[in-house]
C-alpha cells in the first residue's frame, strides 16, 4: 500500500461518532470561556474551599479549575503551591519516577507547522530504526541505569502498529549485565507516544505489552488546531485525535496519557481542555488519565511559529499551570521533561510533578551514537533545555529529598486502570510505591551511581528506611519483614524484587 492510500484508510468515522453525545464532543468552548470569565476575580474563601476538595483527592470541576486559573494574589498562589505539593505527597509520596524517550522513527505524513518532523521539512534527515538499531538504543539507555522508556514514532505506514508492536518486543528483549550485582538490567516498562489509531491497531499494541499510551491533543482550541494542522492530513481531523484515548480504553489499554503543547494557544484554555478530557474519560470509562504532560513549545528546526507564537508561555505562567493541574486532577501523574532548562525543571518538580526524564536524546539512533543535539540538530523534533546525565539529575533530586524510582511493580502486579485509580485516590498505591522505590533506588546506587551520587543517595535511603519502619501502614499490613528481606537481598546482588 502506498503512502496516500494508507493515509485514506487510517481514520474510522464510526470510532469517533460512538463516543459523541448528541453529535457533540466534550470540548465546549463557549462554556470554557464563560467559566474563565466568570471567575476573573476569585474570592479567597472560594479558592481555599477548592483547595480543601483537592486535598481530599477529588477531581475538580472545570468551574473550580477556572477559579484557580484566575488567581494572581501572591499569598494565594503560595497556598496553592503548598497544597499542590501536599496533594502530591499524599498520593505519590516523595518519589520521582524516571524514564528515557527512544525515538524510533521520524518519518511522518503530517504537516504540523510547529514540528521538525513535518513532511515538508526537507532539511530533516529521515530514518526508521531497524530491529538491531532498536536493540542498540535500548542497551545504551539500560547502561545509563534506566528501566523504563517511552518509544516515540512519527505517523507513517512504515512505522505503523505492526512496526510498533515489533519494536516493543525488541525493547523488552534487550538485556545488559549489571556493572554491580549478580544479574542483568533490562527495560521493564515500555510506554508509547504515537499517533491516534483505530481500535484494531491499538489491540495489537495491547497484545505486544504496551505500557501507557500517550497522545497529546496539542491544542484543544478548534480554530487554532485547524490553522496548525492542514485539512486533508490525518492530524487535521480534530476529533480523531480527541478520542484517541477513548479508543485505547476500548481496546483494553487502561493506562492512557494526555497532554497539550503549551504555546500554541492560551494556556488557561488548554488547562481547561485537559481537565475536560479527564472528566470525559471518567464519565465514559470510570478511569481518568494515568499521566498529564504539559510541554512548552521549544525551537524546532525550520519552524517559524515554534519561536514566534504569540502564546509562548512565560515561566511564571508555567508554574501556575502546573500548580493548577496538580490540584485539578490530584490522582494523576504529572510529567515535566528535559525540554525545560535544568534550574526551572528542578523548581517545577516542587510544584507536584511525579515523573521526569534524564540523559535524554531525541535524535534517531542518538543514544547508541552518543550524539548531543548540537551534533545532529537536523534530526531532532525540537531542542532540549537540559542534557544532563541521569546520574547528575538523580544526585540533585536526592539532595532535595526526592527519592528516584525506577519501579514498574504496580503494572506487573496488575495495579493498573481502575484498580490503581482507586488505590491512588485512597493513598494506598503510594505506600507500595515507596517500598518499591527504595528497592529500585538501591539497585541504581549499587549498579550505576557515581561515588558522589551514591553518597547523596545513601543518606537519603537511610532516611527512607527509618520512615518506613516507623509508618503504621507497613507494620499493620505486615509488609516490613518481606520488604527488609528484599532490601538485603538486593544489597547483596539480587535484582528485580518487588512488592
Amino acid at each position: 500500500m502506498d503512502v496516500q492510500a494508507w493515509v485514506k484508510q487510517v481514520i474510522r468515522p464510526n470510532e469517533i461518532d460512538r463516543f459523541l453525545v448528541n453529535g457533540k464532543d466534550f470540548i465546549n468552548e463557549e462554556q470554557i470561556v464563560g467559566e474563565l470569565t466568570a471567575a476573573s476575580v476569585p474570592a479567597p474563601g472560594r479558592v481555599r474551599d477548592i483547595l480543601k476538595k483537592s486535598l481530599e483527592i477529588q477531581l475538580l470541576s472545570t468551574e473550580e479549575t477556572a477559579v484557580l486559573l484566575n488567581v494572581t494574589d501572591p499569598t494565594l498562589l503560595e497556598e496553592m503551591r503548598e497544597t499542590a505539593l501536599e496533594v502530591k505527597k499524599r498520593v505519590y509520596d516523595n518519589r520521582i519516577v524516571f524514564f528515557a524517550p527512544i525515538y524510533c522513527s521520524n518519518l511522518c505524513v503530517n504537516s504540523c507547522v510547529y514540528c521538525g518532523f513535518r513532511c515538508e521539512n526537507r532539511a530533516e534527515k529521515r530514518h526508521i530504526l531497524s530491529a538491531e538499531e532498536i536493540r542498540r538504543e535500548a542497551e545504551a539507555v539500560i547502561d545509563e541505569g534506566h528501566k523504563r522508556v517511552i518509544a516515540v514514532y512519527g505517523e507513517h505506514p512504515r512505522s505503523d502498529a505492526d512496526y510498533m508492536a515489533d519494536s516493543l518486543g525488541h525493547l523488552y528483549a534487550a538485556k545488559r549485565t549489571t556493572p554491580g550485582g549478580n544479574g542483568f538490567n533490562n527495560i521493564r516498562r515500555v510506554n508509547v507516544n504515537a499517533a491516534p489509531m483505530c481500535i484494531a491497531d491499538l489491540k495489537k499494541l495491547w497484545r505486544a505489552g504496551i505500557g501507557t499510551y500517550q497522545v497529546f491533543q496539542e491544542t484543544y482550541h478548534r480554530e487554532t488546531y485547524a490553522k496548525l494542522h492542514p485539512a486533508g492530513t490525518i492530524k487535521g481531523n480534530y476529533r480523531w485525535r480527541l478520542y484517541a484515548m477513548h479508543r485505547a480504553m476500548e481496546a483494553g489499554i487502561d493506562d492512557v496519557a494526555i497532554g497539550a503543547l503549551f504555546g500554541l494557544y492560551d494556556w488557561q484554555f488548554e488547562v481547561m481542555g485537559l481537565v475536560s478530557h479527564a472528566h470525559d474519560l471518567e464519565r465514559q470509562f470510570g478511569i481518568g488519565p494515568h499521566t498529564i504532560s504539559f510541554p512548552r513549545m521549544q525551537p524546532a528546526p525550520g519552524s517559524f511559529i515554534s519561536e514566534n507564537s504569540p502564546y509562548l508561555v512565560a515561566d511564571d505562567a508555567f508554574k501556575r499551570l502546573v500548580t493548577v493541574l496538580r490540584l485539578a486532577v490530584p490522582y494523576t501523574g504529572l510529567i515535566v521533561t528535559a525540554r525545560e532548562r535544568s534550574g526551572l525543571r528542578r523548581e517545577i518538580i516542587g510544584y507536584g510533578c511525579t515523573q521526569t526524564d534524564a540523559s535524554t536524546k531525541i535524535g534517531i539512533g542518538a543514544y547508541a551514537g552518543k550524539k548531543k543535539q548540537e551534533e545532529n540538530a537536523d534530526k531532532v523534533q525540537f531542542m532540549l533545555g537540559d542534557q544532563r546525565s541521569l546520574d547528575e539529575v538523580v544526585r540533585e533530586l536526592a539532595s532535595d529529598g526526592y527519592i528516584t524510582s525506577f519501579c514498574t511493580a504496580g503494572y506487573r502486579c496488575g495495579r493498573t486502570g481502575d484498580k490503581i485509580m482507586s488505590l491512588l485516590e485512597k493513598g494506598v498505591e503510594g505506600k507500595f510505591c515507596k517500598l518499591n522505590a527504595v528497592l529500585t533506588f538501591r539497585e541504581y546506587l549499587n549498579d550505576y551511581a557515581s561515588p558522589e551520587t551514591r553518597l547523596a543517595g545513601e543518606r537519603l535511603i537511610e532516611q527512607e528506611l527509618q520512615e518506613i519502619e516507623q509508618t503504621p501502614f507497613f507494620t499493620d499490613k505486615k509488609l516490613l519483614p518481606t520488604f527488609m528481606s528484599y532490601y538485603r537481598r538486593i544489597a547483596a546482588g539480587e535484582r528485580d524484587l518487588y512488592m
